[in-house]
C-alpha cells in the first residue's frame, strides 16, 4: 500500500486534498469549503446545531474498527442526533487531531467514510480544521440541521399516559462490541489466530457501521405524528428514558417482554453468559429512536414499520419502573456507558 506523508501536502492542501471530492447537495449552501467560514441560508428555518467529540482509545479501537467505517460512523451519530429533534441534517464540519503514525492514504479512508455518510443521507461538508495530535486519532464533527417551527421535539414534552416507543432493535451494537472485544483478546494472546464472525455480520454492523433512523422521522411525517419529546439511543434505553423522564417531570413503566431485542445478539449473549435484557436497557451505540406520543395517536403508531411500544409514560411520584415478565417491578438505573468514567 502506497505511504504518503501528511507533511507534503501542508495544512492547506491537506484540506483541499481530502474535500474536494465534496459537493454542495443543499441550495441553504451559499459557500461551503475554502473560505474563513461557511455561508448558509435557511431562508426562515429554524437551525439545528450538534457536535461530537470522538477520541482514539476512548471511543474507538483502530484494532478492529477499519478508518472507512469509523468515518461513516462519526457522521452518521451526529446526523442521529439531528433527526432526534424532528430535523433534517443539511451541513457538517469535520475537525480532526492527526498524529505522526498516520499517513495520507489513513486519512482518505477516514473521509471516504465521511463521504459516503453524507452522499447516503444528503448532507454537505462545509469546514473544519486540522491539528498535530501527540495521542493519536481525534475526530469532531458539528452538524447543522433544520426543523420547522412547531415541529421540533424536545425531551421535555412527555406527559403521563404518553406511549413510549422506540424504533428497530436494541443490544446489538453492545453485542457487536463485545464480539470484537472477545477476538482482540484472542489475537492479543496468539496474533496468527483468526477471528471468528461467521454469522455475525448483523451485530458487526450495528457496532461498526450505524445508521441514522431518517425512514422512521419520514413515516412520523407522513402519518401526522409529532412525538411529543424524543432523543437517540447513544447511551442505553433507561439512560435516554432517564433523561426524558428527568425533563418531562413524569415516570415511566417499560415491559421487559416488549424490548425488541435480534435474534443474532440474544445469540450472542448466550454465548458469553450475558444477559441480553441487560445489554438491551445499557449498552448504547444502537442509534435507535426512542419517543413518545399521545394517547390519541396509537392507532397510528402501531402502523409503523421497525417501531415497537414499549411502555408507557406515569405521574413522577410512582418512578421509573421495569416490569418483569412475570409482573415483577425493577426500578430503572441508568448504567449505560460513560466515558468520563473509570
Amino acid at each position: 500500500m502506497q505511504r504518503t506523508e501528511i507533511s507534503t501536502l501542508g495544512e492547506f492542501g491537506l484540506i483541499k486534498h481530502l474535500t474536494e471530492p465534496f459537493k454542495p447537495a443543499n441550495p441553504s449552501t451559499l459557500k461551503g469549503v475554502g473560505d474563513d467560514a461557511a455561508v448558509l441560508d435557511y431562508a426562515g428555518k429554524r437551525t439545528l446545531v450538534t457536535t461530537d467529540l470522538l477520541l482514539e482509545g476512548v471511543h474507538f479501537d483502530l484494532t478492529y474498527v477499519p478508518l472507512k467505517y469509523l468515518g461513516y460512523k462519526a457522521a452518521v451519530v451526529n446526523f442521529s442526533d439531528i433527526y432526534a429533534m424532528n430535523g433534517e441534517p443539511k451541513q457538517i464540519t469535520v475537525s480532526l487531531g492527526v498524529s505522526k503514525r498516520f499517513c495520507i492514504e489513513d486519512l482518505e479512508a477516514l473521509y471516504a467514510g465521511i463521504r459516503q455518510a453524507c452522499e447516503n443521507y444528503g448532507v454537505d461538508l462545509v469546514g473544519g480544521d486540522t491539528s498535530a495530535s501527540l495521542t493519536g486519532l481525534a475526530i469532531s464533527i458539528t452538524c447543522l440541521g433544520e426543523g420547522e417551527e412547531g415541529k421540533i421535539v424536545c425531551r421535555n414534552g412527555a406527559r403521563p399516559n404518553d406511549l413510549i416507543c422506540v424504533s428497530g432493535d436494541l443490544g446489538s451494537a453492545y453485542m457487536g462490541l463485545q464480539l470484537l472485544e472477545r477476538e482482540k483478546l484472542v489475537f492479543d494472546g496468539n496474533p496468527d489466530a483468526q477471528p471468528d464472525f461467521e454469522g455475525r455480520d448483523y451485530i458487526l454492523q450495528r457496532q461498526l457501521k450505524p445508521e441514522a433512523r431518517r425512514d422512521i422521522i419520514l413515516q412520523l411525517r407522513e402519518k401526522g405524528i409529532v412525538p411529543t419529546a424524543m432523543m437517540d439511543i447513544s447511551d442505553g434505553l433507561s439512560s435516554e428514558l432517564m433523561h426524558i423522564c428527568s425533563q418531562s417531570n413524569t415516570g415511566c413503566r417499560v415491559y421487559e417482554d416488549k424490548i425488541p431485542i435480534s435474534y443474532e445478539a440474544a445469540v450472542m449473549a448466550e454465548e458469553l453468559n450475558m444477559n441480553i435484557v441487560t445489554a438491551a436497557l445499557n449498552g448504547g451505540e444502537d442509534y435507535e429512536l426512542l419517543f413518545t406520543v399521545s394517547m390519541d395517536d396509537y392507532e397510528k403508531v402501531i402502523g409503523l414499520d421497525n417501531v415497537g411500544i414499549v411502555g408507557h409514560m406515569t405521574k413522577p411520584e410512582l418512578g421509573l419502573n421495569l416490569v418483569g415478565r412475570q409482573g415483577e417491578e425493577i426500578a430503572l438505573k441508568a448504567q449505560g456507558w460513560n466515558s468520563l468514567e473509570g
